[in-house]
Formats: C-alpha cells, structure tokens, sequence
C-alpha cells in the first residue's frame, strides 16, 4: 500500500504553523486529562489541571532534552542551543518520562503527598495518549518500519529508498495505546499496595516497546546500539523494565 503524502502542516498563518503532529499530541493530553478527571476521584479539579500543564511541560522539556542527549549528543556539541530547536523535529519518549517523572515530584511534594501514591493514580490512564502520539508519527510518515514482504506493508511517501515497510508506527500505537490501557485496566480491578501500579506500568510499556521495535528501522545516525540487533530505545527500556520489576517486587514485600 502506497501511502498518500500527508502535509505535515495543516495550516499556516503568517510565520505560524499548526502542524498534525503538535495536534496528535494535544489530542494526546486532552485524553489522558478527560480519563483522569473523570475516573480518578482522589484528584480535585485544580490538582488535575495542574498535573496536565506541567506535564506536558515536563514532557516536551524532558522530551527534547532525551532526544538530544540519548540520540543526537553529537548535535548538542557542535551546537548547544539545538537543544531549543524543538521545531525542527526529535522527542524521546524515554525523556519525555522523565520529565513528568521530575514535573509530578515536584507536585507531590507540593501537595503533601507521596510521590508513588501520585503516580499510581495518573499512570493507567496514560496509555490512550502515547497511542495518539505514534499515530502522530504515522501520519508524518517518521520512524520508518523495516523492509517486509507482508501485504499490508506500506511505502511511505518521505522513504528515499522507496521500500515497503511494517508500519511499526501502528504496531506501537495498539500496543502501547490499546494494550497497554487493557493491562493497566486489569491491574487496577483490584486493590493494589503502594508502587504496584507504576511498576506495572514500567514493565508494561517496557516490553511493548522492546518487542515492537524489532519492526522499526533504527536511526539512521546511530543504528543498532548493541550486538547489532538492539536499538537505542531498547537499551532504554531495558531499565524500565527491570525498575518496575524490582518496584512490584518492593510493593509486595512491604505489604507483607
């Protein structure tokens, strides 16, 4: 199947452009807020707005800064300020997480509660917005899927070499968007000691990531990281899995 070209801009006004992908992810946030405010109760109508609006910052802040740092260190060194240059393009999820980590810290300790404790009660419903977002890169035709003879195997419009591809972008966007949600919804049936739930989440994205990229080409400027197999992000999930492994571990044996 031959993908039609997608302007990524869908309007522009002067020097100001609204781009699919800046939508995916408002589209992405405004899902998780609606999810949360209506499903979580311990969580006032204020504490919800502001746990979304520094989020976000946090997630583009600490998206931009791990794309930089974990995929393009080369490009912070002839160029520091590229740091800024969110326009041209390159969000990690990786940073990204750890920005809201940092952003969702902060806002515990605000509201005199424990870190963990907030994080149990936000992660389950983040899920649907992360789908979104590779939708985003669907449609942007970024993040190219690897060669493959399957039928529905796509030929992106932005691939130079022409090629049909898996459209991983939609293989990441049901696991990580629909899946994941699934999971996280049977974890929470039941009650769940302190720290459960965010390690289930770690695990959860932790292996869908790490599968589905096996379909993903890796970046072309860094290739495979390790034993020419592993990507980039898989190495980065390697830890999240084992944190959210040794957090369900801790959850248990401080229960008992």
């Amino acid at each position: 199947m031959i993908l039609p070209e997608i302007d990524p801009i869908i309007f522009q006004i002067g020097p100001i452009a609204v781009r699919w992908y800046g939508l995916t992810w408002l589209a992405a946030f405004y899902t998780i807020y609606i999810l949360i405010k209506r499903y979580q109760k311990d969580l006032n109508a204020d504490q919800v707005n502001d746990l979304m609006f520094y989020s976000l910052l946090g997630a583009i802040i600490g998206g931009r800064a791990g794309y930089v740092f974990f995929y393009s260190i080369n490009q912070f060194f002839d160029n520091p300020l590229s740091i800024f240059f969110i326009w041209e393009g390159g969000l990690s999820f990786h940073g990204g997480l750890l920005g809201v980590l940092v952003a969702c810290l902060w806002l515990s300790r605000g509201w005199g509660v424990n870190f963990f404790w907030l994080m149990d009660r936000v992660a389950p419903f983040v899920p649907p917005g992360l789908g979104l977002v590779r939708l985003g890169n669907f449609m942007n035709s970024e993040l190219l899927g690897r060669p493959t003879e399957m039928s529905w195997g796509v030929i992106f419009p932005s691939d130079p070499l022409g090629l049909t591809r898996h459209p991983s972008q939609l293989y990441q966007a049901f696991g990580e968007g629909i899946l994941l949600f699934f999971y996280m919804l049977w974890i929470i049936k039941k009650p769940k000691p302190r720290i459960n739930i965010s390690g289930h989440f770690l695990v959860g994205y932790g292996l869908i990531r790490f599968v589905t990229e096996f379909f993903r080409t890796p970046d072309q400027h860094i290739g495979f990281s390790a034993f020419e197999v592993l990507t980039r992000g898989q190495l980065l999930c390697i830890p999240m899995i084992v944190i959210g492994m040794l957090l369900i571990y801790y959850s248990y044996r401080k229960q008992n």
